[in-house]
């Protein structure tokens, strides 16, 4: 067991907390909290997951991640240069073999497709066919009957009364708009803009908005955490592309916003549905937080 194993087990025993009940709160499987509290890591995916299965440990057992990580440091692997995990390449494995078989099953929809919108024509064919038939047949069995028109002694009288009404009617309206029209007043647009950044972390303000929705899509494999200014957490763990791969959290009711991200590079955040740009950019620091300041809207 290494310095870190030891550490960890000790904050998770006065805590009161088994395997199991971790396992519960952090959704990490009991097998990897062993290896972790063992030092041993090679049962897990990658390097990047070891450390992101760390700092959630830290983080479930009230430790801070940020001290663990920089006093442990020679003991956590770094993720620099990781290499792809093993279920990817069995994944492309199968890919390769799906596309060796054989080409007629290819063209096997295409000609269902085009049997369906045959017979989908003939059929409709056939119905009009049929109807045109049916009318041309009523039309010849019918009597034609002759339409007598009565004209009114007054009609006259009435178009020109109606003509004058029509308009008086409009140059009132002339008036009442010339009276009436008053400039529109655009509602301002929402506004989300970068107040700081340095490092690893970044601020932002959003104004202008009715509502503070935070929406986070994996585009690959991700950890995130979702929390509001006073350290509480809606959301934290994996999001991965192809499984569950996005959360939405409602903080219309928060004035802050803390995003901490394991892998910026596979992540995108969405604000009231406008896409959040980094103000530090993904590819030089992978795991950044975020800060957002909620200004509602007067």
């Amino acid at each position: 067991m290494t310095e870190l194993g030891t550490r960890l087990k000790e904050a998770r025993l006065a805590k009161g907390l088994s395997l199991d009940d971790l396992q519960t709160i952090t959704k990490i499987q009991k097998r990897y909290l062993i290896g972790i509290e063992e030092g041993n890591y090679s049962s897990m995916p990658g390097n990047f997951y070891v450390r992101a299965f760390i700092k959630q440990y830290a983080e479930a057992v009230q430790l801070d991640p940020d001290e663990i990580f920089e006093t442990y440091k020679s003991e956590i692997p770094a993720t620099h240069h990781e290499d792809l995990p093993e279920q990817l390449s069995r994944v492309k494995t199968h890919k390769g073999i799906s596309t060796s078989s054989p080409k007629i099953f290819d063209f096997l929809p295409k000609i269902l497709v085009g049997v369906f919108v045959v017979g989908a024509i003939a059929l409709l064919y056939y119905f009009f066919s049929q109807h045109a038939g049916d009318n041309s047949n009523d039309s010849v069995n019918k009597e034609s009957k002759p339409v007598n028109f009565e004209k009114s002694a007054n009609l006259e009288k009435d178009k020109a009364k109606e003509k004058k009404k029509s308009e008086k009617k409009k140059k009132d309206e002339s008036k009442k708009d010339e009276n009436t029209d008053t400039p529109v007043k655009e509602e301002p647009k929402q506004e989300l803009t970068v107040t700081q950044s340095a490092g690893s972390r970044s601020s932002y303000e959003l104004k202008n908005a009715d509502k503070f929705e935070i929406k986070v899509v994996s585009t690959g494999q991700t950890w995130v955490n979702i929390k509001n200014g006073k350290g509480h957490s809606f959301f934290q763990g994996l999001l991965e592309a192809g499984k569950t791969d996005s959360q939405t959290v409602d903080l219309s009711k928060e004035s802050e916003a803390l995003i901490v991200v394991g892998r910026t590079i596979d992540t995108e955040i969405y604000v009231n549905g406008q896409k959040l740009e980094y103000a530090v950019p993904p590819a030089d620091v992978v795991s950044q937080k975020i800060t957002i300041s909620y200004v509602p809207k007067q």
